[in-house]
């Protein structure tokens, strides 16, 4: 039977415990894709003694199919183009460039909204632990990959609670590693393998967010105390 987690919390926890390799490193930092992976990055982090932030990915709709996807664009501006749908209906670049335009300002509306005035955080050669609720397709983690990887990080462990088998291994050829919980094989919506699986607010991730960020701070301010 397929693993069922009774909410994010739960289920980050179990996470957490399976990466436990990453503990107490100053070179690890979590990234969760909103919205729903950041109360599983918020237990990750505080398992790891890690830091917190979050890795915003927006769609590219194809004008008039809105729910295709002709690429995604993520934090930092990296753009990633679905060559194979573009190819196939023959879009031109500035119409990507123009459903970027519009996605770019409401990706930095989202990230001054959840981030208020701290700085973006710098991955140059740091592990980062790419944290969401769950896989299916992957679509989304692939997008936020390969526009990680503009920034030069050292490793990317790709980590979520559940996966269909498929995208794990496919991910795999992608990252230095991507790690689950449970890959139940048949995978139906992610959703399924939750009790609770609550919608997660703005409020709810700035609050994540503000609350590790202070876990963090009071975490530099103890090893600086006792080294």
């Amino acid at each position: 039977m397929p693993l069922v987690f009774q909410n994010r919390a739960q289920a980050g926890q179990m996470l957490a415990a399976k990466l436990a390799l990453f503990a107490d490193r100053n070179d690890v930092i979590v990234l969760a894709l909103p919205r729903g992976g950041v109360p599983i990055g918020y237990e990750v982090a505080q398992a790891l003694h890690a830091p917190l932030d979050v890795f915003v990915v927006r769609k590219l709709g194809v004008p008039g199919q809105e729910e295709l996807a002709m690429g995604a664009i993520a934090s930092g501006g990296a753009i990633v183009v679905n060559e194979d749908v573009v190819r196939f209906l023959q879009i031109d670049q500035p119409v990507i460039e123009c459903v970027a335009e519009h996605e770019f300002k409401e990706l930095e509306r989202r990230e001054r909204e959840y981030r208020g005035d701290r700085p973006k955080p710098d991955v140059h050669n740091r592990t980062v632990i790419l944290v969401d609720d769950g896989l299916a397709t992957g679509s989304t983690m692939r997008a936020a990959v390969r526009a990680l990887r503009n920034f030069e990080p050292a490793r990317i462990i790709v980590a979520t609670p559940t996966a269909s088998r498929r995208t794990r291994d496919e991910l795999r050829r992608e990252v230095s590693d991507c790690v689950c919980v449970d890959t139940p094989d048949p995978f139906y919506a992610v959703g399924q393998y939750y009790d609770d699986f609550s919608q997660v607010t703005d409020d709810q991730v700035r609050e994540f967010l503000d609350s590790s960020a202070a876990n963090t701070k009071a975490n530099e301010r103890i090893q600086e105390l006792t080294s």
